[in-house]
């Protein structure tokens, strides 16, 4: 059995903090209301025919992997707080650490989808259903899908031919990469060179995607002549800029660190953001600012009452 906790630093502490806060939340209903409204917005995109347009495609997925993203941590995470016992399964570990890099790295890259998403609707609107069309679109997200899958099976794959020390104590909550490879007894040599090489894809192929697209966008916008044309153009690509922003920005604060204790400890703050906070705030992200979102929202509460 691997136990999560490493007890006696300060970032356990702090960490303690948020998973007693996602408690109380849970407790009161919120986490669960919050899960509603994820489904609810999956639900919305599917059986509302206005928003079957691309970017409500991009979105659909992006949805249903964040639910499942923080259906991975989450209810353990909690079930171990509420018990007192951090325990996990070999087993279970290894379980939790392909899913964890499966919807991370599929997020990365439905991301990074959405973001030539709004690139061809800013940059090219007269052939924005000719250049990310439904077979495009579905070209992507099987993409995006299958170098999750493979990836992932990599990474889960390297762990597997690893012996494990007597000392199986975790610095995280969760079943991470790096965490692990620090209690094994035999050479991770193999493990980091894969880590490096798959990081480097993954973090590279979608980030100069974003930039590109953003920077060709960027571009568009200032040839706006009229100020409310332009902050049209900006607001169509806010609510994809803030998640993109805080999903790699707190990713990127947990793995580009130095390895060492200290690093570690921060590390595991971060990663509380995003495994469970990011996801559930996703869907507000995108429907809050959203007219189409709560025209849907306000046509099935009409037809609910009649």
């Amino acid at each position: 059995m691997i136990s999560y906790f490493r007890t006696g630093s300060r970032a356990d502490y702090i960490l303690n903090f948020f998973i007693k806060l996602s408690v109380s939340e849970l407790l009161c209903g919120r986490l669960d209301q919050e899960k509603e409204v994820v489904i609810a917005l999956i639900s919305y995109m599917f059986l509302e025919t206005h928003l079957h347009t691309p970017m409500y495609f991009f979105l659909f997925n992006l949805s249903f992997i964040d639910i499942c993203y923080s259906s991975v941590f989450t209810p353990k995470m909690l079930v171990h707080f509420t018990s007192k016992k951090n325990i996990i399964s070999y087993r279970g570990c290894m379980t939790q650490l392909y899913f964890f890099c499966c919807f991370g790295i599929s997020e990365a890259y439905v991301l990074s989808s959405m973001a030539y998403d709004r690139y061809a609707a800013i940059c090219n609107p007269l052939l924005y259903h000719v250049v990310v069309s439904p077979k495009v679109c579905s070209s992507l997200m099987l993409g995006s899908y299958l170098m999750a899958f493979l990836d992932a099976m990599a990474h889960t794959g390297c762990m597997l031919r690893l012996t494990f020390c007597d000392a199986n104590t975790i610095n995280h909550y969760l079943c991470d990469i790096l965490p692990l490879l620090q209690l094994s007894c035999t050479s991770t040599y193999v493990n980091e060179l894969v880590v490096f090489f798959l990081v480097c894809i993954n973090v590279i192929v979608p980030s100069v995607t974003i930039f590109v697209s953003y920077g060709f966008i960027l571009s568009s916008i200032l040839c706006i002549s009229s100020t409310e044309g332009r902050s049209k153009a900006f607001s169509t690509c806010s609510s994809h800029i803030v998640a993109v922003s805080l999903f790699f920005g707190s990713g990127a604060f947990m793995y580009l660190q130095s390895s060492s204790a200290v690093s570690m400890d921060n590390g595991k703050i971060s990663s509380v953001f995003y495994t469970n906070v990011i996801p559930l705030m996703n869907p507000f992200i995108y429907s809050l600012r959203n007219s189409d979102i709560k025209l849907a929202v306000r046509k099935t509460l009409i037809r609910s009452m009649n």
